[in-house]
């Protein structure tokens, strides 16, 4: 009689036991689960001159399911709100855009390195618990590339289409976390073609600062007399490329030590000059109609001069560009600081640097050319 009796007890300790040993690793499964969703940019920052956009910029979602398990890792929120940035297209965004953009400008440095891990933390899990909240990050992301792209062509080795932004989702029981950081992805790293290392961007940093310190050891008094300087320069020393096969013909490094490149080429290089002189200066991207009555994509400038803004176009005043020699004085500035009665004529800006990106605003030109 004691033996069933024993018999009982141990065989009901033994149910009891498995059945809090199934339970316990199913809470913690439910616990930390994490899922990865990783969004790239597919189709490219515009190319002037060689393609246009197709599509959407975000691409395909590509999800990867990883189970964690007894593994406490803590995420919060990244602040970079100690971050200042007054830039021209920075300014439009919104703040989650904002935030992301001061978290490229904070890892300036380290993205030197190509494959750097850019911390946003849980800073995004309001956003992304919403029913679209991964469609609306997206844009934000993408806002805020294109802006800090174009806001800083001194970042001329970043490949914005092998940027990944990666979402973590964690639940712990029936509450969910999101934890967000940007890397290179399924790629080596994220840098343009051409460059390999950290070494290598720093040295050619410090060629593109010669150069700009060399153009400013020539520095006038007057803005206008600046900006014609920059203006002659690149015309005088900038070769088109109209190839448009080669490496960096669309950014400064094309333009200022290949001296070769085509008009985003020109206009970066306009713009990273401009930023050394403290001159307001921004990029323009659009259609503008050429000589042969053809309408192209092209890019060129805005630039503050006696608190008015001006149109410029480094590019159509390069004699290379219209083949036809060397120019007189009125055809080499044909597009040097017009107004908006003049530039529009012939030149159609857009404000989206990609076919489905944010719709920016240009500065608003004065009427008339500068005089």
């Amino acid at each position: 009689m004691k033996n069933k009796i024993l018999k009982f007890i141990l065989s009901f300790i033994l149910v009891i036991c498995i059945f809090i040993i199934g339970f316990c690793a199913l809470i913690l499964y439910d616990y930390y689960n994490s899922t990865e969703i990783s969004v790239n940019i597919t189709d490219s920052i515009l190319d002037f001159g060689q393609k246009i956009v197709e599509g959407d910029l975000i691409g395909d979602i590509q999800t990867t399911l990883s189970k964690i398990e007894g593994e406490q890792n803590e995420y919060s929120s990244v602040d970079y709100s100690n971050i200042i940035v007054d830039r021209y297209f920075f300014n439009q965004l919104e703040e989650e855009a904002k935030t992301i953009y001061k978290a490229f400008e904070s890892n300036k440095d380290n993205m030197k390195t190509g494959n750097y891990k850019i911390e946003l933390g849980t800073t995004f899990s309001d956003v992304l618990s919403k029913e679209n909240g991964q469609e609306e990050l997206g844009r934000y992301y993408q806002s805020a590339i294109e802006a800090y792209t174009y806001d800083n062509p001194d970042i001329f080795y970043i490949n914005p289409q092998k940027m990944y932004l990666n979402i973590e989702t964690i639940t712990k029981g029936k509450k969910i976390k999101y934890n967000v950081y940007i890397n290179s992805g399924v790629e080596e790293n994220y840098f343009n073609k051409e460059f390999k290392s950290e070494e290598q961007i720093n040295e050619t940093i410090k060629k593109l600062e010669n150069v700009r310190q060399a153009v400013m050891a020539n520095r006038k008094e007057s803005d206008y007399d600046n900006v014609k300087m920059v203006h002659d320069y690149l015309v005088e020393t900038i070769e088109y490329d109209s190839s448009v096969s080669k490496e960096n013909i669309y950014n400064i490094y094309g333009a200022l030590i290949n001296k070769e490149c085509v008009c985003e080429g020109y206009a970066k290089g306009f713009k990273y000059l401009m930023d050394g002189l403290n001159i307001p200066c921004t990029i323009v991207i659009g259609k503008a109609e050429n000589s042969s009555e053809n309408t192209e994509s092209h890019a060129w400038n805005y630039v503050k001069i006696d608190e008015e803004w001006y149109a410029i176009d480094v590019t159509w005043d390069d004699p290379v560009v219209v083949g036809i020699g060397s120019l007189d004085r009125s055809r080499k500035y044909k597009y040097f600081l017009l107004g908006e009665n003049e530039i529009m004529k012939d030149h159609m800006p857009s404000g989206k640097f990609t076919e489905n990106g944010k719709t920016f605003d240009y500065p608003t030109l004065n009427k008339d050319n500068y005089k």
